[in-house]
């Protein structure tokens, strides 16, 4: 009876694992939609990054708020939690997205990306200094193929594209950094908060930070025709809230360092989603740097079964 107890759980803990790394990969196609929307409100609708930001975790923030204000969600929080939550919207919302776009400006896109998409060796160590968790030899591998892909996809190689400088540099890595505390605090929140009361009080305290940075006259841009407003609302739905919720509901089942690595899955299908809409070309390094990403994502797949 024992044995068949034992058998039964380390099968429901296989299952849970499942289930986080398909979450993750929801996440991470999701967010990869969110150039779409990013490409359609600045190019066509002439709102500024940091506006569409701070839009982006307001309205995703605000929809969920009342979604659960509707359904009586208890929205209280356990106190020693508080300085954590200000944390998470602060730095892993708010002070990613503002490292990200100053490492774009300094630095170009492909360094930016390059440097933000280190954010996996971040979680590595602070997940193993921190939290106990230890990659192995097939995480560590996988890890690598992460990286070395996504620097590919972001055709690290064209060196003419390249912008060095210290300054774009230290933001691109800044980005890596935050984008990985995002991870992490994700996943100590969701030890005793529901995910959706954290990525609710994330997100609003992100956007509260951006939106002291955006003047007023700014935010009118987002409201000024009917299609940007669907833009800014399908934003804050798909690549904001559905995203964040589908992240931080599998890292509740998944060691986060790999979750981290999983959600690089996330410059793959950006890149398609380029390539399939706006007919941009991808170049074989660009290709094989998916192949890597893929590879690394297989790498991680659990099983669903119980050994032996």
């Amino acid at each position: 009876m024992k044995s068949d107890d034992l058998s039964h759980h380390h099968q429901a803990a296989a299952n849970r694992s499942v289930r986080g790394y398909l979450m993750i990969l929801i996440a991470a196609t999701l967010w990869a939609s969110l150039g779409v929307f990013y490409k359609y409100l600045i190019n066509d609708h002439g709102v500024q990054p940091l506006t569409v930001a701070a839009l982006r975790g307001s309205v995703g923030g605000l929809i969920l708020l009342a979604a659960l204000l509707l359904l009586r969600v208890n929205l209280r929080v356990p106190r020693r939690d508080w300085l954590t939550f200000l944390a998470y919207g602060v730095i892993g919302v708010a002070l990613f997205f503002i490292c990200y776009v100053t490492a774009i400006n300094l630095a170009g896109v492909a360094v930016a990306a390059v440097l933000m998409y280190t954010s996996p060796a971040w979680v590595a160590l602070i997940s193993w200094r921190w939290l106990g968790e230890r990659l192995g030899e097939r995480g560590l591998v996988a890890l690598g193929c992460a990286l070395a892909g996504a620097a590919l996809v972001a055709r690290v190689y064209n060196l003419e594209a390249l912008r060095l400088n210290g300054l774009g540099v230290l933001a691109g890595l800044a980005a890596g950094l935050t984008y990985g505390l995002y991870s992490v605090f994700n996943k100590l929140l969701v030890r005793r908060n529901a995910p959706w009361v954290v990525q609710a009080y994330g997100l609003l305290i992100g956007a509260g930070v951006l939106l002291l940075l955006v003047p007023a006259g700014e935010l009118t841009r987002g409201f000024a025709s009917p299609a940007a407003v669907a833009l800014i609302v399908g934003m804050g739905i798909v690549p904001t809230l559905i995203a964040s919720l589908a992240f931080a509901i599998g890292v509740q089942w998944i060691p986060i360092s790999m979750a981290a690595i999983v959600a690089i899955w996330e410059p793959a299908v950006a890149t398609l989603f380029g390539y399939v809409l706006f007919d941009e070309r991808l170049e074989v390094g660009q290709w094989l740097g998916m192949a890597c990403i893929v590879a690394a994502v297989l790498l991680l797949k659990p099983t669903g079964k119980t050994a032996g």
